[in-house]
């Protein structure tokens, strides 16, 4: 019998984005992605009645405005970035391998990526959610709905899943190449590392042994927390900080992106904004490390919300770092991960 070289199928996943910034697509993008389960966690009546009766009937129109600034002449960043990746990535690992993007919300759906993967043979697939730390609203529903696909099929091959990569060597370096050219050309009085939020109960709910109480529980990584977003979200930070030669006094890690009235991860970015305003602080270097494309979040909340924020209450300078989006460590990056899953 002949050895044929192994055929391995990539398949990239992440959040979504609308498939335009007009109120009906902002609308149907966010009925999709707020009616997850692992999104927004509450029984799916309640889900139903304030996702369809609330929030996508008065937050599409407001929603719409922000994507339209958002959008580039190619269309959404974190669409056609992770296009570019997917290519990028493609050409490195060569002929016996196949890579295909799918998106958990919208197009390309993860559904119709899979298409590309099936009844073609291939030895293994690796299931990579582009979130570098993993949470059950993110990485835990791409792969949730990947499975889904991939056990209707009649051959299932071997599946690998990496489920987060926060403290890849490579993911550390890509940001730290990024943010030195922004340290060499200002000395900033402040940088912050702001993450994207989620409930504290979602945090609670996947604590081992109750371990997790939202504080200094973060400030080291090790097997009691070592499935915690917050946590991991934290070793990130000081993998870069060391990286970057940034000291302890210098930096704050805070959450964005909060949702409703309930408790979310703190410390927030807009309390931490004014706070540091209130010191005296005039120039700040923002980092957003859970996010590895210029996307709604990145773009719009980081660079210009909290920049508008910022000197509202006296602040002079804030520089939003963008994200890895085709950078080519990152893409290296991708490349070792797959190569050594």
């Amino acid at each position: 019998m002949t050895n044929s070289p192994k055929k391995t199928g990539v398949f990239l996943i992440n959040l979504g984005t609308p498939d335009s910034p007009s109120t009906s697509d902002v609308r149907k993008y966010l009925r999709e992605f707020l009616m997850d389960r692992r999104v927004i966690d509450i029984p799916v009546v309640s889900r139903f009645l304030l996702i369809n009766g609330i929030i996508a009937p008065f937050r599409a129109p407001k929603s719409a405005k922000v994507y339209k600034e958002l959008w580039q002449p190619e269309g959404s960043p974190l669409k056609f970035y992770g296009i570019q990746v997917k290519q990028l990535l493609q050409e490195a690992l060569g002929k016996n391998y196949h890579v295909a993007l799918g998106m958990r919300y919208q197009s390309p759906s993860i559904a119709e990526a899979a298409k590309e993967f099936e009844g073609k043979a291939f030895d293994e697939i690796i299931v990579l959610p582009l979130f570098p730390q993993y949470a059950s609203a993110s990485t835990g529903s791409a792969i949730e709905e990947a499975m889904r696909i991939i056990m209707q099929w009649e051959l299932i091959p071997n599946v690998k899943v990496i489920s987060n990569f926060f403290e890849h060597p490579m993911f550390i370096q890509s940001f730290v190449e990024i943010g030195k050219k922004y340290l060499a050309a200002h000395a900033y009085d402040h940088i912050l590392f702001t993450y994207h939020g989620l409930p504290e109960r979602q945090i609670m709910k996947a604590s081992v042994d109750n371990y997790c109480k939202l504080g200094s529980c973060c400030e080291s990584y090790h097997s009691k927390n070592k499935l915690c977003y917050r946590a991991q979200c934290f070793a990130t930070t000081r993998l870069l900080v060391a990286q970057l030669g940034i000291p302890k006094e210098k930096y704050t890690i805070c959450f964005q992106s909060r949702l409703g009235k309930t408790p979310w991860i703190k410390p927030y970015t807009d309390d931490i904004i004014k706070e540091l305003t209130a010191k005296g602080v005039k120039s700040v270097l923002a980092f957003s490390p859970s996010f590895i494309a210029d996307c709604l979040e990145t773009t719009i909340e980081g660079g210009v919300e909290y920049k508008e924020l910022f000197e509202e209450n006296g602040g002079e300078h804030w520089q939003l770092v963008e994200s890895l989006n085709a950078h080519p460590t990152w893409v290296a990056c991708l490349k070792e991960m797959v190569e050594q899953v």
